[in-house]
C-alpha cells in the first residue's frame, strides 16, 4: 500500500516570515483578504502584526473575530455568511488552531457550498474543490493547522467535537513566524506546546505510521523536548525551535492519524471547555501506559528523542517507562495538571467514552480499544 504525504506548497520559517504575506497575495492578484482571527489576539495587538503590514501596502481586508476558543458550527456559518458579505477573495488565518479551523472550514464552505450543513463535513468528506486561497500564520507552538488536512469543530446542540479530514482544506501558504508567538502567556505556551508533543507522540506511534511520517516525528519530539521549557519562559531560541517543531508534528500526524489521546481529550473540551493542550498533556502518559502492549519496541526511540539518560543499556519494558517519566515530568515542569480530577465529572464518563470511541482519532490507537476501556481510562486517573 503507498503512502501519501500532504503538504503545504510553500511555507516560511523564522523571524521576519510574515514580511511574505503581502508579497504572496500580490502575485496571485488577490483584492480583499478574509482576515479570520480571534478576540483576544485583536484585544491585545497581535493581529495587527498581520493587518499593520496590510495597512502598509494598502490591500484592503475585512477583519472576522466571531470565534471561540473550541470553534463552533455557529461560528463557521457566520463566518461564511461575512465572508460573502465583505467581497472578499482569499483568506489570512491568524491565530491557534481555532482561529485556522474555522477559517479552513469558512473556506472549504465558500468553494463547495454543498457542504454548507456544517455537521455534513465530519469524517472524511468527499469535497470536490481546494479552499479559498489561504494563508494560515500561526500564534501558538502547538496545533500545526497550517500544515494539516484536519480541522475540529464543536458541536455545541450535541456537545460533541467533530474531526473533519479533507485533503482539500490544507492553507496553499503557511507563515510560521516566532514572533508571532512571543506574547503567548506561560500557560498557554505550555498547553499548546504539550498538544504538539502529543501529536508527534501519537503520530509516531499510530497505526498508520511510515518511514516519513517517522522521520517528522522523531525530530518533532527532539525539538520539543528540548525547547518547550524555555519557550515557557519566553527565551527566543525556544520560542523558534518550538515554532519549528510543533510544524514538524503537524506534517507528520497529518499524514497518518493520531489515536486515543487526542479523541478522549476532544470529549473534555466539548463538554468542559477544557484547553485542548491541557486535556492532552494529561492524558498523553495515560494513553502511553495503555498502548505498551501493542508499541512498546517504539517507545525507545521517543525515549532517545527526549535524551532519555542510559536508554539504550535498558530493557523494551524500562525503556517504555523511562519514556512516559519523561513526559510526565516535562509536563510537570512545564505546569500541567497531574490528572484528571477537578476535570472529569463521574456522571460523565459513559459520555465521554462513547464520544472517545466514536471520534475520528480513535482508530489509528495502535491498541484496539472499546467504551469500556476507555471508561477506566477516565475513572483511574480522576
Amino acid at each position: 500500500m503507498a503512502d501519501r504525504i500532504v503538504l503545504n506548497p510553500i511555507s516560511y520559517h523564522g523571524h521576519g516570515a510574515i514580511e511574505n504575506i503581502v508579497p504572496e497575495l500580490v502575485s496571485r492578484g488577490k483584492k480583499k483578504a478574509f482576515v479570520a482571527t480571534d478576540p483576544d489576539l485583536v484585544k491585545f495587538g497581535v493581529a495587527a502584526k498581520v493587518t499593520d503590514l496590510l495597512d502598509k501596502a494598502g490591500f484592503p481586508y475585512f477583519v472576522y473575530s466571531d470565534i471561540k476558543a473550541n470553534p463552533t458550527i455557529e461560528n463557521v456559518k457566520n463566518g461564511v455568511a461575512a465572508f460573502k458579505a465583505a467581497g472578499t477573495d482569499c483568506i489570512i488565518s491568524v491565530g491557534g488552531g481555532s482561529a485556522m479551523d474555522t477559517a479552513k472550514a469558512i473556506g472549504i464552505i465558500i468553494t463547495n457550498p454543498e457542504f454548507s450543513d456544517v455537521r455534513s463535513l465530519e469524517g472524511v468528506a468527499p469535497t470536490k474543490n481546494p479552499t479559498v486561497f489561504t494563508i494560515a500564520v500561526p500564534t501558538t507552538a502547538g496545533t500545526a493547522a497550517e500544515v494539516t488536512i484536519n480541522y475540529v469543530i464543536t458541536d455545541v446542540e450535541k456537545k460533541r467535537k467533530f474531526v473533519c479530514v479533507d485533503i482539500h482544506d490544507i492553507p496553499e501558504v503557511a507563515v510560521v513566524d516566532p514572533d508571532m508567538m512571543s506574547s503567548m502567556p506561560k500557560g498557554l505556551t505550555a498547553a499548546t506546546g504539550m498538544d504538539a508533543l502529543t501529536h508527534a507522540i501519537e503520530g509516531y506511534i499510530t497505526k498508520g505510521h511510515c518511514a516519513i511520517s517517522d522521520m517528522f516525528h522523531l525530530e518533532a519530539i527532539r525539538l520539543i523536548a528540548k525547547n518547550l521549557r524555555a519557550a515557557v519562559n519566553n527565551d527566543p531560541d525556544g520560542r523558534e525551535g518550538m515554532a519549528l517543531g510543533q510544524y514538524i508534528a503537524g506534517m507528520g500526524f497529518s499524514n497518518v492519524g493520531l489515536g486515543i489521546v487526542h479523541s478522549m481529550a476532544h470529549g473534555l473540551s466539548a463538554l468542559y471547555d477544557t484547553p485542548h493542550g491541557v486535556a492532552c498533556a494529561i492524558i498523553l502518559p495515560i494513553g502511553l501506559e495503555y498502548n505498551k502492549p501493542a508499541a512498546l519496541e517504539r517507545y525507545r526511540a521517543i525515549g532517545k528523542a527526549m535524551e532519555v539518560p542510559y536508554i539504550d543499556t535498558m530493557t523494551d519494558a524500562e525503556a517504555a517507562d523511562a519514556t512516559i517519566a519523561a513526559v510526565r515530568k516535562l509536563s510537570a515542569d512545564v505546569g500541567i495538571p497531574a490528572d484528571l480530577s477537578g476535570i472529569v465529572k463521574k456522571k460523565d464518563v459513559m459520555f465521554l467514552s462513547e464520544s472517545a470511541y466514536a471520534d475520528a482519532c480513535r482508530p489509528g490507537n495502535p491498541r484496539d480499544t472499546s467504551v469500556e476501556d476507555i471508561a477506566k481510562l477516565y475513572r483511574d486517573n480522576m
